[in-house]
Parts: structure tokens; C-alpha cells; sequence
């Protein structure tokens, strides 16, 4: 039965060929905008992870009730220490002390005197350390594009929209200005090893990058940082499980009032990352609902059309005593395998699609100029599970919709309907 309904599929374009076509482009934009939903909002969390949040944040409670001001006075004490033993207790978690710090930078000129300044935003990671995962987190090799990596404390890296904009090249000296750990002025002789560009408007706006043993040198924040961002090894944030470990640490520090006592939080308790994720969730599956239930709608017009144009075709094959249960039968096993080649088709379509802006991605700089977002400026898709088989619903279940509401009529019709449509 299978075999004599492909033959007829495949003999009969009429029949097949529009419906294919319909369900392929369909299935294949399903899958699409599911995969650019899930890259669009992966990038952008990957992003803020790497940068600002982790998947888990250790930090004093004075600290976390300010964070957004990055007040490096209330910072933690004893952070090596701290570091290892939360490397002890969660060795599922890479453990990277941090101090993110604002500041004035003084660029001189010949003479030594100040040709230009300008506020930026810091960041001392640990740059210089064998086993260190810092720089491929803030992804600095491939975000290089002048001079060279730091291979001492006094050497710094700018982003390179903001020496372009001083006239600043690698091998030049820079001297930052802020605040102490103890709130006095805090001043230090850096030269710009090479400069990046992240791709984000808010990051290369104007920032900088020192090794962590400068940066407490320069904040006197000697063993200490202002939090200690937590990674998961797997590279993915897994909300259940940080939040086991959150509640772990937290409950077994001691009780009391202390602010410089230290205190754990996800990535979802930091700076509005709950809504945002709640809402992007829920805007991302809303959209990909909508876009199944329109090409649903579709693909059923389709269906509906194709089974209204063959009711000769049933009177006929009717009229040779053909019973109504089996034309009907036949009728929905047509659609099933209509349905079942073009969303094959469509699929494969869809991933290739998706594959290749994974891989090439699309760059959306422009913009977000005016965003203040932490997104990527090249977004790209990312194939999941669900692409694989999200395309099939549309693609089957609207077709045999289709199918079967036209083919309700193939029960309705009547020997003097069919004698008087055979005479005409």
C-alpha cells in the first residue's frame, strides 16, 4: 500500500509537487528560527558569564548588595585561600578570583606631560598563570588584533576602539588613576602590550585588562579580590545544580551580621539575570510557537486545497466501488507521506542553514551601537536536539489536518450526487 501511494506521489506532481515545496520551506524556516533563537540568547548569556557573572559568584555581602558600583573597598580578604578551598569542596567548579574596577587613564606625551585622558572600565584576571583559563574565557587570542599578550604584570591590554580613539599603539605608557582597597588615591605605570575588540559596544566602549597580581598591586588589595567567579566544567550553566551549591556554601557559613563575610549567588541572582532569563525564555518559545502554528496554518490550506481539487477523482473511484473508508485511508496515508518527505527535506535544509550561520554567523554590529546590552556583535545560531525533529510537527501534523478535513466530504457525497457529477 505504501509503495502504490509513492508511486502515485511521484508520478502526479500536480498532486505532490506544491505541497512539497510548501512543507520544505516551511519545516526548513521552523528549524531556522528555532536554532537563531536559542544561538541569539546562548551568545549572550555565554557572554555575560564570561565577563560579569559566572555560573556562580563568591563575594562579601556588603559587596553583593553594591556589585554594580564594583566597590573594590568592600572586597574579599584572604582570597587564596578562599579559592582553595572552594576548588576543594567543588571540584566540578572552576574557581577564577577577579577584581573589576573603575578608574581614569593619563596617556603622556613626549614630554611626559598629559596629552589625553579617559574613564575606563578594569578587569585583573589572572593572565600570566601556566593553567590559567582566563584569557580563552574573555576569548583574547582570537579578540587580539594589535601588539601582542602580556607577558609581565606592567603590561596591559586596551580595547582597541579606545586607543584608537587617543592614538594610543602597543609599546606606549599609560598611567591609571582610582581607588585604593583603603579608598586613598591609587596610581600605576602600565604599557599597552596590544589591543582587542570583544565585538560589544558596552566592553569596547572603553576597558582594560591587567593580570591580577598588578591589579592588587595597584588597588593594594594584597591577597584579595573583589569576587570569585565560579565556571562549571562543562562549560554550560545548569541552574539546579548551582543553586545545590549555593545553598551548600551559604549554609555553612556562619551565622550573623558580618558584610565582609563571604556569600554565594547563581548567575540568576545577579543583576537581573532571573527576568531577563525568564523573559527571553518565555519571548523565545512564544515566537517558535507562533512560527509552527503559522506555518501550520499553511500547510493545512495547502492540504485542504489539494483534497478539494481531486473530488472527481473520488467520485470516480467511488463510483468503481471503491469503499469510502479506504479512499479516505489512502488519502491520509498520502498526506503522511507528503508530510514525512518534506519535512525530511526540510530538516536537512533548515540544519544546513543553521549550520552555516553557526559557523560564519551574522554580524549585527551596527546595530547594537546604541545597545547597552552584553550581546556579541556576530550572533550566530546553535543546533540543539529539538531542531531536529521541531520541523516535523508542522510539517506532519498540518498536512494530515489538511488532508483529513477535505476528506470528511468523501462521506457526505451520494449516488445521486455522483451519478449527476459523472453525467456532467
Amino acid at each position: 500500500m505504501i509503495r502504490f501511494l509513492l508511486k502515485g506521489i511521484l508520478h502526479d506532481r500536480h498532486r505532490s509537487l506544491m505541497p512539497l515545496i510548501v512543507i520544505t520551506i516551511g519545516v526548513a524556516l521552523t528549524v531556522l528560527g528555532h536554532a537563531w533563537i536559542q544561538g541569539v540568547m546562548g551568545e549572550a548569556y555565554t557572554m555575560s558569564a564570561h565577563f560579569a557573572t559566572g555560573h556562580l559568584k563568591v563575594m562579601t555581602r556588603a559587596y553583593a548588595d553594591e556589585q554594580g558600583q564594583m566597590p573594590v573597598d568592600l572586597a574579599l580578604t584572604g582570597s587564596s585561600g578562599l579559592t582553595e578551598r572552594l576548588a576543594a569542596e567543588m571540584p566540578e567548579i572552576d574557581w577564577a578570583p577577579r577584581i573589576r574596577f573603575g578608574g581614569l587613564i593619563d596617556f603622556p606625551d613626549s614630554a611626559g606631560e598629559t596629552r589625553a585622558q579617559g574613564p575606563v572600565a578594569g578587569y585583573a584576571i589572572d593572565l600570566l598563570s601556566p593553567a590559567t583559563r582566563e584569557p580563552g574565557r574573555f576569548n583574547l587570542p582570537e579578540a587580539l588584533l594589535s601588539g601582542r599578550m602580556p607577558r609581565d604584570a606592567r603590561e596591559a591590554l586596551l580595547t582597541h576602539d579606545f586607543a584608537e580613539k587617543f592614538a594610543v599603539q602597543p609599546g606606549d605608557p599609560f598611567t591609571f588613576f582610582g581607588s585604593t582597597m583603603e579608598g586613598s588615591l591609587a596610581f600605576y605605570n602600565f604599557t599597552v602590550a596590544g589591543t582587542v575588540r570583544f565585538g560589544s559596544e558596552v566592553l569596547d566602549h572603553g576597558a582594560f585588562i591587567i593580570d591580577l597580581t598588578a591589579g592588587q598591586q595597584a588597588l593594594a588589595m594584597q591577597d584579595a579580590a573583589g569576587e570569585i567567579l565560579g565556571f562549571f566544567r562543562s562549560g554550560y550553566f545548569d541552574a539546579r545544580a548551582a543553586q545545590r551549591l549555593t545553598d551548600r556554601f551559604n549554609s555553612s557559613q556562619p551565622a550573623g551580621t558580618d558584610e565582609f563575610a563571604p556569600v554565594m549567588i547563581t548567575m540568576r541572582d545577579q543583576e537581573g539575570m532571573a527576568q531577563l532569563m525568564d523573559y527571553t525564555n518565555a519571548i523565545g518559545s512564544i515566537m517558535v510557537l507562533l512560527f509552527v502554528v503559522a506555518m501550520s496554518v499553511v500547510l493545512w490550506n495547502t492540504g485542504l486545497i489539494g483534497g478539494l481539487r481531486r473530488h472527481g477523482e473520488f467520485g470516480v473511484r467511488l463510483a468503481l466501488g471503491e469503499e469510502k473508508g479506504h479512499i479516505y485511508r489512502s488519502l491520509i496515508g498520502e498526506a503522511l507521506l507528503i508530510g514525512l518527505i518534506g519535512s525530511v527535506t526540510g530538516t536537512l535544509l533548515g540544519l544546513g542553514l543553521a549550520w552555516y550561520l553557526q559557523v560564519v554567523g551574522l554580524d549585527i554590529g551596527d546595530a547594537m551601537k546604541a545597545s547597552s546590552m552584553m550581546v556579541p556583535a556576530v550572533v550566530r545560531t546553535q543546533i540543539s536536539a529539538t531542531d531536529f525533529w521541531i520541523g516535523f510537527i508542522p510539517g506532519l501534523l498540518s498536512m494530515t489536518l489538511g488532508n483529513a478535513l477535505s476528506g470528511v466530504r468523501i462521506y457526505r457525497r451520494d449516488t445521486a450526487q455522483l451519478f449527476k457529477e459523472l453525467e456532467a
